[in-house]
C-alpha cells in the first residue's frame, strides 16, 4: 500500500468532523489524493448500519448485536473502500475506526477485548491506521458540546458513566501503542486542535518521504 490510513478518534463532541476538514484541506494544499470517510458508513451498506445503530427509536440493544453490527459495516469499508483507495496512493481520513469498537462496546459496554481482536483479525485482515489522532476532553464538556447540536443519537443518550469508560479506554489504548497515536487536547480552541494534528500528519509525511 502506498497510501496512508489516517484515523480520528475520541467521545462525543470531540470535534472530529471539523478536525477532519481542516486536514483535507491542509494535505490536499500538499498535493495528496485525499479520501474522507466515516464509521460506521462510507458505503451504501454502512450508511444503513448507521442509521439502525444511531436511531433512537431503536430503543435497547444487546452489546453484542450492537458490536457484530459496528464490524459488519467496518468489514464492507475496508474491503469497497479503504483498500483500493490505499493501494491507489490516496491519503484516508476515516472519523473512527476499529479502536471505536474497543472504546465504546470494549469500555462503555463491557466487551471483552479479546472478542473484539477476534471480530478486527475477520473483518479489516490486519488494516491498522498509520496514524490515530485521538481527541480527548473532559466527557462534560463534550457532551455540552454534543447536545448543543440539537437531537441526540442513540449512543448519546448514555449516562456520564459510560462514555466515562469510553474516554478512559481510548487513553489506555493510546498508552498501550504510544507510536500510532497522538492524543490532542480537544477542549483547546479550533485552531490550536489543527495545528497539533497537521504537527502529527506532516510528521507522518516526512516518514513516508524517506
Amino acid at each position: 500500500m502506498s497510501g496512508r490510513l489516517i484515523t480520528l478518534e475520541g467521545g462525543e463532541g470531540a470535534g472530529k468532523s471539523t478536525l477532519l476538514s481542516g486536514l483535507r484541506e491542509h494535505l490536499e494544499a500538499a498535493g495528496l489524493r485525499v479520501l474522507c470517510t466515516r464509521e460506521p458508513g462510507g458505503t451504501a451498506t454502512g450508511e444503513r448500519i448507521r442509521a439502525l445503530v444511531l436511531d433512537p427509536a431503536q430503543g435497547a440493544m444487546a452489546a453484542e448485536t450492537e458490536l457484530l453490527l459496528m464490524f459488519a459495516a467496518r468489514a464492507q469499508l475496508v474491503r469497497e473502500v479503504l483498500r483500493p483507495a490505499l493501494a491507489a496512493g490516496q491519503w484516508v481520513l476515516c472519523d473512527r475506526f476499529t479502536d471505536a469498537s474497543y472504546a465504546y462496546q470494549g469500555g462503555g459496554r463491557g466487551v471483552d477485548p479479546a472478542r473484539i481482536a477476534e471480530l478486527e483479525a475477520l473483518a479489516t485482515q490486519g488494516l491498522k491506521p498509520d496514524l490515530t489522532l485521538l481527541l480527548d476532553l473532559p466527557v462534560h464538556h463534550g457532551r455540552a458540546r454534543a447536545n448543543g447540536r440539537g437531537a441526540v443519537d442513540r449512543i448519546e443518550t448514555e449516562d456520564d458513566g459510560f462514555f466515562q469508560r469510553v474516554r478512559g479506554a481510548y487513553l489506555a489504548r493510546a498508552r498501550a501503542e504510544p507510536a500510532r497515536f497522538r492524543v490532542i487536547d480537544a477542549s483547546a480552541p479550533p485552531a490550536e486542535v489543527l495545528r497539533a494534528a497537521i504537527e502529527a500528519v506532516d510528521a507522518l509525511r516526512d516518514g513516508a518521504r524517506s
